[in-house]
């Protein structure tokens, strides 16, 4: 009679990119390995592999990625990427410094910020999330 009724909000979509920091590997922490997966992750000590994300990656101050590839919607550099990035949207900051190419959708950077290599933009950027085991076998057989 008195209650009131919450609206009811719908179940998270997988396919669509999270905006927000789901996950952070902290400073001093040294991360070798792939990465792979939907959510949102802030890296503020040393990452060492490929990370391919549906969703967000902010490499803070202290933050360093070593790749060979680096793909996202969204990626803010304020430390340091070595490496090939492929996002819709890349912010670097005053502090961000980045050694690759970029294939990109938006740019944006802050005075002071550094990108060597070159940069493609295309209208509309996409990217494979996941390979399964047998496609990949299949294409180097």
């Amino acid at each position: 009679m008195f209650r009131k009724t919450l609206p009811q909000t719908p179940p998270p979509n997988p396919n669509m990119p999270v905006e927000r920091v789901t996950s952070v590997l902290g400073p001093g922490i040294l991360w070798k390995g792939n990465l792979r997966g939907t959510g949102g992750i802030r890296i503020e000590g040393t990452f060492e592999g490929d990370i391919t994300l549906r969703g967000l990656v902010v490499v803070g101050e202290t933050g360093k990625v070593v790749c060979q590839t680096l793909q996202a919607n969204t990626v803010i550099v304020a430390g340091t990427v070595t490496g090939n990035i492929t996002a819709e949207k890349l912010e670097i900051r005053g502090t961000g410094r980045v050694w690759g190419d970029v294939i990109i959708s938006a740019l944006a950077t802050e005075e002071g910020g550094f990108l060597r290599g070159q940069v493609r933009m295309e209208e509309k950027i996409e990217f494979p999330l996941e390979t399964s085991t047998s496609e990949s076998t299949s294409e180097t057989a």
